[in-house]
């Protein structure tokens, strides 16, 4: 089974968790249960429970037990975008080719929606503390990558620092290590608690370098991509004064960062072992994106 066979493999199954749940949402009034489903059926690339299932698949987890973590993990992202896309935020007026969520139904539901989503994926954590004691562990950690020791702090950050006069690098680190990387080291660590811990340390070094390459090729697209490609507004980095790569090494430099994590975290999955091929396909896949 080549990459994209195996990708359409992933996606297939997380797809029919997802499914599933958007089918057995009935909350009250409507306009939250269309604003929850529009943006949780829009689409994308779904890397995060794809990275859950492969990282299962190299240490031996059954698939099953990462159902929920998948499902959780993916609503706490979908949440970010719906607040990301906010005029208070990053004021897109597009997500993934098609309006935001605030621009279909407002502000304050985008606002309500996201809300949901974020509650909705600790009681799906919440649940899965029942199993165990790795479970309770396995949710905590993905918790503390969402809240104010991960993404939440990566996004005020990002706020604080717009229209800096000048940039340094500890600051450009921090927004993309919270920002971007904690919600993707999430998924790639779980597997590791719910088996004990394996390999723990080398993947949570793993999602750290994998989300810093994901935040410097978006980076990169923001001035080299188009609308038609990317699904959202280009050009917006330079134009709100954000602190990016770009913005600190310049076009070539951070293209140069993006290949040297590559290779770093090509370096780790080798090291790991094991029936490896996927996740140096999708390194590969990460660095040469194009939307």
């Amino acid at each position: 089974m080549n990459f994209n066979e195996k990708y359409d493999e992933y996606l297939k199954e997380f797809n029919s968790i997802l499914n599933k749940f958007c089918e057995n949402l009935n909350c009250r009034p409507e306009i939250l249960n269309k604003s929850l489903r529009y943006s949780l059926e829009l689409g994308g690339k779904r890397l995060r429970p794809v990275l859950a299932f492969a990282i299962g698949d190299l240490l031996g987890v059954k698939r099953e037990e990462l159902h929920n973590f998948a499902l959780a993990t993916e609503l706490i992202h979908t949440y970010s975008l719906i607040h990301d896309d906010l005029p208070e935020m990053d004021n897109d007026d597009f997500r993934r080719g098609r309006p935001s969520n605030h621009i279909i139904f407002g502000t304050g539901n985008a606002v309500l929606a996201g809300d949901g989503l974020l509650n909705t994926a600790y009681s799906v954590l919440l649940r899965e503390c029942r199993k165990g004691a790795q479970y309770v562990a396995a949710a905590e950690f993905i918790c503390d990558c969402a809240g104010i020791y991960g993404m939440i702090a990566g996004q005020s950050a990002d706020l604080l620092h717009e229209n800096d006069t000048s940039f340094n690098e500890p600051t450009l680190n921090f927004i993309m290590e919270n920002k971007t990387a904690k919600l993707i080291t999430a998924p790639i660590v779980v597997p590791s608690i719910l088996c004990g811990g394996k390999c723990f340390a080398e993947l949570k070094a793993f999602g750290r370098d994998l989300g810093c390459l994901f935040q410097i090729t978006d980076d990169i697209l923001d001035v080299e991509g188009d609308f038609d490609t990317l699904g959202k507004s280009i050009g917006k980095d330079k134009k709100e004064g954000k602190y990016s790569s770009v913005s600190i090494h310049g076009l070539d430099g951070s293209k140069l960062m993006a290949d040297v994590l590559a290779e770093r975290c090509r370096g780790i999955i080798e090291g790991i072992g094991g029936d490896n091929g996927f996740l140096l396909s999708l390194i590969d896949s990460v660095r040469g994106r194009k939307h």
